[in-house]
């Protein structure tokens, strides 16, 4: 299985080829990769003059692949300054491990972690347990979609809203439903394209995460990745804005 498909989303990598694990489709008898794959994202923009603000980006992932197992985790954070005053500070967690029950169905569990201070939600936590389905999984295109419970844990920003606004002052503890879907494809040699969206919806909000990214592939370990993720809540506190956004432009370095 080529490198290049670890660009944007940490999705496959196997030692072996069996039909049941986490392997593309391919007649091809290459030699395997190693079960082990990271890669390190690093992003920094700045602007002086009539503007003055600069931006930081980074992120960390790896997954290592045995037989049936996959587990994958991720890093990423955002920082911004706008005329030296700090107006974003954001990370996120990502741990899932999934196991192989067929040529096309796993079995995932997953924990998600949001951490701002200018956000809707300071905290921002969910685990979930469920079902996944690869509906094709080639080398040139990749779509796999998951479903299950979990429980969410929020602790909603409110430092920022004026006295006279309707607020949500409670921590959320509830269950949840999360459903998520991956697409990657791979168009051309160098270059791929991803696609996320998962929803996560609960008693007392609704909350989308979506991602589209391009990574173009400069050589076998460093690409060119251009990104924008989102996340919107149905429901805030007071008036703060539903969505937060983030566009980036990094290089990519796969190891």
């Amino acid at each position: 299985m080529s490198k290049n498909l670890l660009f944007s989303l940490v999705l496959l990598a196997s030692p072996v080829a069996f039909a049941e694990e986490f392997l593309p489709s391919s007649d091809s008898e290459d030699t395997p990769p190693s079960p082990l794959k990271s890669e390190v994202e690093f992003g920094f923009q700045a602007h002086t003059g009539n503007t003055d603000s600069r931006s930081l980006n980074a992120r960390v992932a790896a997954e290592y692949t045995e037989g049936r197992h996959r587990t994958s985790g991720e890093w990423k954070y955002y920082q911004l300054y706008k005329d030296d005053v700090e107006d974003k500070n954001q990370q996120n967690y990502m741990l899932q491990s999934d196991y192989k029950l067929s040529q096309r169905t796993y079995l995932y569990g997953n924990y998600n972690g949001f951490t701002s201070l200018y956000s809707s939600y300071y905290e921002d936590h969910t685990v979930s347990g469920g079902l996944g389905y690869q509906i094709t999984n080639t080398e040139t295109l990749l779509l796999e979609t998951e479903i299950g419970p979990g429980f969410r844990y929020q602790e909603p920003n409110i430092d920022e809203i004026g006295d006279k606004d309707i607020v949500f002052p409670n921590v959320v503890r509830e269950a949840i439903i999360r459903g998520n879907v991956n697409v990657l494809w791979k168009p051309l040699t160098n270059l791929t394209i991803g696609s996320k969206l998962t929803v996560i919806a609960g008693k007392s909000n609704t909350r989308f995460d979506t991602e589209l990214n391009v990574t173009n592939d400069i050589t076998e370990t460093i690409a060119l990745k251009v990104a924008y993720s989102s996340k919107y809540h149905d429901q805030v506190p007071g008036d703060l804005s539903k969505r937060d956004s983030i566009f980036t432009v990094n290089l990519l370095f796969n190891f």
